[in-house]
């Protein structure tokens, strides 16, 4: 569709340009990319339409009128007429130009299309290649404490992270996944004070309870002997802080186990909900890195010292004035020449593209931090590295639970793995009420795959910026916006594939596509064409809502021709193959389009 869309445009333009000339020949030609493109409100009105707006002013003639033109030349214009027949049906719409694009042809041409390409269909542009060739991208996400596990605002990172690295690849980029463990400083001592004091020799094993768990019930416990002791409990923990800077033995076994305990327990939910990366990098590694950068800036005049004796940078030009209407400063080195974590960010990057020469990284990291990474970015440009130009910050909002904000030192924080198993245990619930536990064959592995499949959707399908709240149960609907719901279209599917096997129906030789007239039949059509331009506004955007708002469609227009379009007849069987072919063309995009999103696939539900 995108093909015979493109066309179309070019058409108009070339009748609104013989429309101008007509007026005055000396105007300014128009483009084709200058005539927009619109879904029309209802299918009879035609698949596109061509507002006529932005000419009225040029051409000193109403939209109606212009349109009405346009579709004149359209019809009559010795060199355009026979390519606009070719192409579709042009009608003026008031003042737009609508079309009816040629159904047979496009349907044969879009269904074949995805029958070659298969689990690729959507990965290429229109000039054939894929959009990102050539591109090398770094996507850094998720970045744990390790204090706590992992909760429900990491899923969201997490599923964002992963999701846009998967897109990103899809479209051909060279993608280089990273994570930072956050696994040093006074957070993660108040965990270790908090074991020595409750639970010193015991192992999570023994306490039976998930090795990232038990560390971060050990931080909950800080939280309460701080609020008994205060200023003790605090002093206790930086002192700890310093002993480890000191490189106390002690402390650093314990340390060590302790990250161990969390990493692990961390590694295990990466595993369930299917997140990987390709390199881990840890802050105790990293927090030092940058400090000779802001010094070798400092000699060059880049930065300046401060009448405190800290070394500082001017930021105004990235973040503005402040509330007070004075300069904005950040402080890069501390008057004691100790380095802050903007300092550990900027010696991170240049290490990282080093290790692993990119022309893009991405940040996936909340709203919290706009400021942060403008003043990284900003730092990092002034330090002369072009490659500083190609960083953003994949900015998203927070999610929360109907229950209210949520705080990991007071233990109020749901975590992933908990969260989790509630989705796992209500699917399970549902699948029992439905009689359905022989059918599935293995009831607990399908709950888990449609919990996942309702968590990463209910994440995904927002765009990142917007702050959410998470209803569990609404993310398990089998009905609506959903990931249960693309799940269960998938399972139709399959039960469709299994009778048409079973059926008996000659189903030999190639389709004809030019059957696929039914309105249900070309509303899919349309909608299967259009998802290779979603996939590459998401690689485009770093924005995996577009995926799931194509596949949603999709699987509501699949809907409709089930309802609407017997499948499997006997009385005609090319009709049957070709409405076969079709369905196979749905699964195929369903199945890998999912893939993007993390919703897994399923053939019984």
């Amino acid at each position: 569709m995108a093909d015979l869309k493109q066309e179309s445009r070019e058409l108009v333009a070339a009748a609104v340009n013989l429309l101008k000339n007509s007026k005055n020949a000396e105007l300014q030609d128009i483009s084709s990319d200058s005539v927009t493109a619109e879904v029309p409100p209802k299918p009879e009105m035609g698949d596109v339409g061509f507002p006529m707006f932005a000419f009225a002013k040029v051409l000193r003639m109403a939209p109606p009128m212009i349109a009405a033109e346009v579709v004149k030349i359209l019809s009559t214009d010795p060199d355009l007429s026979k390519k606009a027949a070719e192409t579709g049906d042009f009608k003026q719409e008031g003042p737009y130009v609508n079309v009816k694009l040629q159904k047979g042809d496009l349907a044969c041409t879009i269904l074949q299309k995805v029958i070659a390409q298969g689990c690729e269909y959507g990965t290429f542009g229109e000039n054939g290649a894929k959009p990102m060739n050539g591109r090398r991208v770094m996507v850094e996400f998720s970045s744990p404490n390790t204090n706590k596990p992992l909760h429900l605002g990491h899923l969201r990172n997490d599923a964002l992270g992963e999701s846009v690295s998967r897109i990103l690849k899809a479209a051909g980029a060279e993608v280089f996944k990273v994570n930072i463990i956050n696994n040093r400083g006074v957070h993660i001592c108040k965990s270790m004070l908090a074991y020595q004091k409750n639970h010193a020799g015991k192992t999570p094993a023994d306490m039976g309870v998930k090795s990232d768990r038990f560390v971060g019930d050990c931080y909950v416990e800080f939280e309460k002997y701080r609020k008994e002791f205060g200023e003790v409990a605090e002093n206790e923990a930086q002192q700890m802080l310093v002993e480890w800077e000191k490189g106390n033995p002690e402390i650093h076994a314990l340390w060590k186990q302790m990250n161990q305990w969390a990493i692990d327990g961390i590694s295990q939910t990466y595993k369930r909900t299917g997140v990987s990366f390709d390199k881990l990098y840890y802050e105790s590694e990293t927090y030092l890195k940058g400090k000779s950068e802001i010094e070798k800036g400092l000699a060059e005049g880049i930065f300046y010292k401060a009448a405190d004796g800290s070394v500082r940078v001017n930021v105004t030009e990235a973040v503005g004035k402040g509330k007070d209407g004075e300069e904005n400063e950040k402080v890069l080195l501390r008057k004691d020449g100790t380095s802050v974590y903007m300092t550990q960010d900027i010696g991170t990057a240049i290490f990282r593209h080093g290790d692993w020469p990119f022309n893009q990284m991405v940040y996936v990291v909340g709203n919290e931090q706009n400021y942060h990474f403008k003043v990284l970015f900003y730092v990092l440009k002034k330090l002369g590295y072009d490659w500083a130009n190609q960083l953003f910050h994949l900015s998203y909002g927070m999610v929360n639970l109907p229950e209210g904000k949520m705080k990991s030192r007071e233990g109020t924080v749901v975590d992933a793995d908990d969260l989790i198993d509630q989705l796992k245990n209500l699917a399970l619930e549902e699948i029992a009420a439905k009689g359905r536990e022989e059918a599935v064959g293995d009831p607990a592995a399908v709950a888990e795959k449609i919990a996942l499949g309702a968590l990463h959707y209910f994440l995904l399908q927002a765009t990142p910026a917007k702050d959410m709240l998470f209803n569990p149960k609404e993310s398990l609907s089998f009905n609506g916006n959903t990931g249960p719901y693309l799940q269960y279209m998938g399972a139709r599917i399959c039960s469709i594939l299994r009778k048409a096997e079973e059926s008996g129906i000659d189903l030999s030789g190639e389709p004809d596509f030019a059957l696929l007239t039914q309105p249900a039949e070309w509303e899919l059509v349309k909608k299967i064409a259009e998802y290779p331009e979603a996939l590459e506004k998401a690689a485009k955007n770093l924005n995996p809502s577009e995926i799931a708002a194509s596949l949603y469609d999709i699987a509501k227009l699949f809907s409709s021709f089930y309802h609407d379009c017997p499948i499997l007849s006997k009385e005609n069987p090319e009709l049957s193959k070709a409405r076969l072919a079709l369905v196979k063309c749905v699964k195929t995009i369903l199945q890998s389009g999912m893939n993007l999103i993390l919703v897994p696939f399923l053939e019984t539900m």
